[in-house]
Order: structure tokens, then C-alpha cells, then sequence
């Protein structure tokens, strides 16, 4: 018996290994195939394949038992490992199918509270399946999406840029420092997502429209730096009415800073998604239209 040659390797039966972990804790070809279910010949067969298989002869046949050699000790503990996986697979099968992960995508101000509520509800329903939250930009989000790599986003968009599974407005507010005030400031300092951010060319364009100069004072890919940033003085921002917080005011229409309704949030998946997925589409859905209620 020679080695097996790496550019032939063998797939070895799970048959076969069974068949080899049996006689080996068994100590026995006869109570093996007993247990097996099988015959002594049968099962002796089984082995001497295996043995072909591996290049190496695996057990040691004495007058009284039958004890693994070294190399045999070695497949069995390989034979051990793949049997376990085997009834894992067909665990995973029998009690509803293989697991399967979902790649979620959400905006930072969507990636607490209800939203993570809602995703612990639907991972208790659905032990089976992993969930992989990503948050960021919409543009990010977006991005990732059409690469194939996100199963389902919730974004915001330019109203009507693509369909989604479902649509809502999102209210938007300026605001501004609540102690420290920076709108009478000038030029009007911004804080602003980076360039290409969904709100940045809006503020530009409605400062510019008042007439009044304005520069970038702050930028930052996160919520929680803008909305920092607004509440210390660092100038003013436009946001989801809901990432409004106490140190933040509102500026009205005295301002003279225009309504802004041309943003709204959407949910995509595509219609091959599995089932899993489109669950929890619902779920969001029900749980976005009770706000918007």
C-alpha cells in the first residue's frame, strides 16, 4: 500500500468511516455488524475499501479483539469529526432547512430603539437564521446593495429615484445650537455629512438662495457627530426630525430656510430574496407605517 497521490485524492465514504468507528469501539467485526445491522463479512468488506482507500492498513486484527493501528487512530478521529458533521447537516435539514444569513443595511439613526427591538424579535422567531446589521450612509448602503452585498436596506433617497418594497417621507428640520446659536453667524457655518452626503447640497443651495455666504464648520460620516457638533456651536445642520434632540432648536420659518420634502426612506429587496428576508420586510413595513401613523 503506497500514499495517495495528491493530484488523485480519495473522497471517503461516510460508510465506510461508520463502519470503522463501529468495529473500533465495538473491539469486534461480529458485535459491529451486529450493531450495524449487517453482516461480519459484510462488514469486513467495508473495512478492507477503506484500507485501499486510505493506503495504510487501519486496524490490527488479533486473535481476541481488534485495536486501531497509529494511522488508524488517526482516521478515526477525522472519521469522528465528519459522522458528527454529517447529523449536523441533517439536523439542520430536517428541523426546517440549512441556516442561512441575512445582510441588512440601515441608516445610523435607524440602528437603535425600535428597529433592534423589532430584529430581536424576529431572530426569536427565527433562531435558525443570522443576522448581519450593517449601518451607515444611505450612499454606502446603497452602494453595497447594488454590489450584491446587503440582502435588504432600508436608504434614504431623493423621492421617486427607485422603487422600493415600500416608501415613506421623512420629515426634515434645520436646526441649530439651542446654548450657542450659529445661524446669525457670518459666514453661516455648516455641519454637514461629507460630500455626496443626501442633505449637503440642499443646505448649500437654500444658504445660497437667502443671499448669505456660508463654509463648511464641521463634517462627519456619523449622526451622533453632527448632532454633536450642532448642539456645541459649531454651526447649523439639516436633519431627520427625529435626530432632533434637546440641544438642538428648531429654526422656523422666521428663518426664512426653506421646507425641505424632498427626501424619503425606502426599503429594497429583490423579488428572489428568500423568505426570511421578505418576513422581515414586513416586519419593517408594519413597524415604519405605525410611525409615520
Amino acid at each position: 500500500m503506497g500514499d495517495i497521490s495528491k493530484s488523485n485524492r480519495a473522497l471517503f465514504d461516510l460508510d465506510l468511516l461508520r463502519a470503522l468507528v463501529t468495529v473500533a469501539d465495538c473491539g469486534s467485526f461480529t458485535v459491529a455488524a451486529t450493531r450495524l445491522h449487517s453482516t461480519q463479512s459484510t462488514i469486513s468488506q467495508k473495512l478492507r475499501r477503506l484500507e485501499d482507500l486510505a493506503g495504510h492498513r487501519l486496524l490490527d486484527r488479533g486473535a481476541r479483539d481488534v485495536r486501531p493501528t497509529d494511522i488508524g487512530e488517526t482516521v478515526l478521529g477525522y472519521a469522528r469529526r465528519m459522522l458528527a458533521l454529517n447529523e449536523e447537516l441533517a439536523e439542520a435539514l430536517s428541523s426546517g432547512g440549512a441556516p442561512i444569513t441575512i445582510r441588512f443595511g440601515v441608516p445610523e439613526d435607524f440602528a437603535a430603539g425600535r428597529t433592534t427591538r423589532l430584529l430581536a424579535e424576529f431572530s426569536r422567531d427565527h433562531p435558525r437564521v443570522k443576522l448581519e446589521v450593517s449601518s451607515g450612509l444611505s450612499r454606502a448602503l446603497g452602494e453595497g446593495y447594488d454590489r450584491g452585498e446587503l440582502d435588504l436596506v432600508l436608504v434614504k433617497q431623493r423621492r421617486g429615484s427607485r422603487e422600493g418594497v415600500a416608501c415613506w417621507p421623512e420629515p426634515m428640520c434645520w436646526i441649530d445650537g439651542a446654548a450657542s446659536p450659529a445661524f446669525g453667524n457670518e459666514p453661516v457655518p455648516l455641519v454637514a455629512f461629507p460630500p455626496r452626503g443626501l442633505y449637503r447640497e440642499d443646505m448649500i443651495d437654500a444658504i445660497e438662495a437667502l443671499g448669505r455666504a456660508w463654509r463648511i464648520s464641521f463634517t462627519s460620516s456619523s449622526l451622533g457627530g453632527i448632532q454633536a457638533a450642532v448642539g456645541d456651536g459649531l454651526g447649523i445642520s439639516l436633519l431627520p426630525a427625529r435626530a432632533v434632540t434637546a440641544a438642538h432648536v428648531v429654526l422656523g420659518p422666521e428663518s426664512g430656510l426653506p421646507v425641505i420634502d424632498s427626501i424619503e426612506l425606502v426599503l429594497l429587496h429583490r423579488p428572489s430574496a428568500d423568505p426570511e428576508v421578505k418576513v422581515l420586510a414586513a416586519m419593517l413595513v408594519r413597524m415604519l407605517g405605525e410611525a409615520q401613523a
